[in-house]
């Protein structure tokens, strides 16, 4: 007969709970301060509604009322130098967060509140009105507030999004020393978002002080947890992950706060990640002013349930129960901060010019200029004020012929060796003598810590790269094994990572590189062989190299790794074991920001292309006799970094152009630059922009479709021979 033996989990799971002994030894302090929050924030939010009933409001107004007991009772559990994360319904904890920071000591609720206190949530204000004074000037709004100084370091749109970005915060911090953590929150609905569980998985491997704090507040929208998962005990998930997990009642703020120390005491012992489900519960509908008994999904029994259950009124009552308030002082402080509120708003609104008896709008100055509609996508590039430029003809070091691969591997360990900043992560990126390509040779050997084999999840672990990015302190790389994973970790490239500068404000830098080959031509078929920059240039922040020689790649990774913006540096695999001109022993020099190269001289058609397609345009050219072409490699490709100067002289001179690249029509480069290139220099062109590429069909496996479907020389040859008998 079967032996059956039960298996018990390695990480605990606990459900706590405060009783009146905890609430009595609770000491006087915590407990006004803890009553502070609360009201600022309901008081806070309940003004937004008004807002938002007025018409006030440009886009969601998603309240935390009713689950202020969850963020309170654990933001005032941490420190300052501890960073928190959220959701798009975040108010609560980005609010609690930063009046913890500008009051530190406390807020005493019996006095006025401090300016510090006016200060902060005046801009939180305006930035949820979407105003010049606001946090990002207005371009976070309601679902995207940052203060990187309180340790706020972004609430998140994207339902799951921020939780990977989190973890990078929490590996930043284990990696400079310190014992803080980072807390995410996020919601029932988030908890079954991959990058979500992806995150769980990479946090308990490699131990990170991170706290993922679930308000499971029972409806996403208007779906009930138990609809959308089989075990709605949400914290049931952390033990298979094996991460010690807590469950507490989120409508108890003292009990929040009990159970966030002792996740605390764990994380700061270097015991790894933690996990709390709070049980809370959103008075209002998902957005708006409005219960959620009025879209017909939850009764009016139910939500009476939850609010005779309400975290303040159950902090007043302790407070009155043991003499610390009285109830009248308990009353005043509701009025005091519901006057604040109103006060505040007062600034930024006016009466409606011919409007109706109390109607108002924003005071028109409090806007952001329009001017500013773009200002931060990317950088200034300010950081290669004193960087050593150099390019082919200006460098002054010995120069010999080189492997591809060899110097990928050899700028890396240089960047490592003088800056000790550098994080190389992605998957077998720390095995196999140097990764699938040996792109990383040597460098696990010599930098144990700061060479990251990664689990297969590309949506976590880049995400944690941003995260690591954002925070600063370090400059994270990392490694798609193929560029088609960029769809895997679509979130994360591009709602995150690329938006996040210009998002929160335009000033903050995102110093991430990623590294990714283009495999074409090696028969690992349709979702392996993909050239992403025709994707990476539509999307804004992002900046774009793509090294076809040895020597420009070893200036142009180094001024990605300079670059304070996302930089997606391109190899291909053609190119690996190529042999070309490279630096002996100089890997110190850059290649400046949107410089692109003229392969050929010419002057009856200017050739452009990038990567390892300008090999084949120079073996198309070398296979003819009476094509006098000019060929530009541009090696920058993003829209910020096009070198146009290089392109108008060329155009100018030749009055022709062909645009040529390998991949797929669909996703194409080219395309975008021929329509610009129209728009910029119509008045010189004597005939359209012709263009090489791929078909539209991925390559595929077979040996004779992938070479049917892709460019190289023998296509582009065609069209100079087409274009020269024009």
């Amino acid at each position: 007969m079967t032996q059956e033996n039960r298996l018990t989990p390695a990480a605990p799971w606990i459900e706590t709970v405060a009783t009146d002994i905890d609430w009595d030894a609770a000491d006087r302090a915590l407990l006004t301060n803890m009553l502070s929050h609360l009201v600022i924030i309901r008081s806070f939010e309940e003004y937004l509604l008004e807002l938002a009933r007025s018409g006030l409001i440009h886009g969601p107004a998603h309240s935390s009322i009713g689950q202020e007991g969850g963020a309170v009772g654990s933001v005032l559990a941490l420190t300052a130098a501890d960073t928190v994360n959220g959701s798009h319904r975040g108010h609560h904890q980005f609010l609690s967060k930063v009046l913890a920071y500008v009051a530190p000591d406390g807020i005493d609720p019996t006095r006025d509140f401090s300016s510090d206190v006016q200060a902060v949530l005046r801009r939180a204000l305006a930035e949820i009105c979407g105003l010049d004074r606001g946090f990002s000037h207005g371009r976070g709004g309601s679902m995207h507030l940052q203060w990187n100084d309180a340790g706020a370091i972004g609430t998140n749109a994207i339902v799951g999004g921020g939780v990977p970005l989190a973890a990078g915060s929490a590996w930043a911090h284990r990696q400079a020393g310190t014992d803080a953590v980072a807390v995410t929150y996020f919601g029932d609905g988030a908890i079954n978002i991959g990058s979500t569980l992806e995150t769980f998985n990479l946090a308990a491997a490699w131990r990170l002080p991170l706290c993922f704090f679930v308000e499971n507040n029972l409806y996403a929208v208007s779906t009930h947890v138990a609809e959308a998962t089989g075990e709605p005990r949400l914290s049931a998930r952390g033990p298979g992950f094996g991460i010690s997990s807590w469950k507490v009642d989120g409508m108890d703020p003292l009990a929040v706060h009990l159970t966030m120390q002792q996740a605390l005491a764990h994380m700061r012992a270097g015991r790894g990640p933690a996990l709390i489900e709070a049980d809370v519960y959103r008075y209002y509908h998902q957005n708006g002013p409005f219960p959620g008994s009025s879209f017909g999904y939850r009764t009016k029994e139910e939500e009476k349930a939850w609010r005779d259950r309400d975290p303040i009124a159950r902090l007043c009552g302790h407070l009155v129960r043991r003499a610390i308030l009285s109830e009248d002082q308990v009353e005043s402080v509701f009025a005091r901060a519901a006057a604040l509120m109103a006060s505040l708003g007062d600034e930024l609104l006016e009466p409606l010019p011919g409007g109706r008896p109390g109607q108002r709008r924003i005071k028109p100055e409090e806007w952001p200029d329009t001017s500013f509609v773009d200002v931060g996508v990317r950088g200034d590039l300010s950081e290669f004020a004193d960087a050593r430029m150099a390019d082919r003809d200006s460098f002054s070091g010995e120069l010999a012929e080189q492997k591809f691969i060899d110097v990928v591997a050899g700028v890396m360990a240089r960047r490592m060796e003088t800056d000790d900043t550098i994080i190389v992560m992605g998957e077998d990126v720390h095995h196999l003598n140097g990764g699938t390509n040996g792109a990383t040779r040597g460098l696990k050997e010599r930098y144990p810590d700061r060479v990251l084999g990664t689990p297969i999840s590309e949506n976590a672990f880049t995400g944690l790269g941003g995260g690591i990015a954002l925070d600063g302190r370090y400059r994270p790389v990392v490694e798609f094994m193929y560029a088609d994973f960029m769809w895997v970790a679509a979130d994360q490239l591009f709602n995150q990572i690329g938006k996040a500068r210009h998002m929160f404000g335009g000033s903050g830098d995102v110093p991430f590189v990623l590294r990714s080959k283009v495999a074409m031509g090696t028969g690992y078929g349709s979702q392996h062989s993909m050239d992403p920059a025709g994707i990476f240039a539509t999307a804004p922040g992002w900046r774009i190299v793509a090294p076809s020689t040895p020597f420009d790649y070893v200036g142009l990774m180094n001024s990605a790794l300079r670059c304070k913006d996302p930089v997606l540096v391109l190899e291909h695999v053609d190119l690996y074991t190529s042999v070309g001109e490279g630096p002996v022993n100089d890997f110190d020099y850059c290649i400046p920001v949107g410089k692109a190269a003229i392969r050929r001289s010419g002057s009856r058609v200017t050739v452009i292309s990038y990567l390892a397609m300008t090999h084949y345009v120079l073996q198309a050219l070398d296979s003819l006799d009476n094509v006098d072409a000019e060929v530009i490699d541009l090696r920058w490709l993003d829209r910020a970094s096009i070198d146009w100067g290089t392109i108008g002289d060329s155009v100018k001179k030749t009055n022709m152009v062909l645009i040529a690249e390998q991949g797929p029509l669909g996703t194409s480069y080219g395309g975008w630059l021929a329509d610009e290139i129209n728009r910029r220099f119509f008045d010189w062109l004597d005939h359209p922009v012709e263009r090489v590429t791929g078909g539209e069909a991925s390559p595929s496996i077979s040996k004779v479709l992938e070479r049917a479907a892709i460019a190289r020389s023998e296509e582009v040859a065609s069209k100079l021979t087409e274009i020269a008998g024009k």
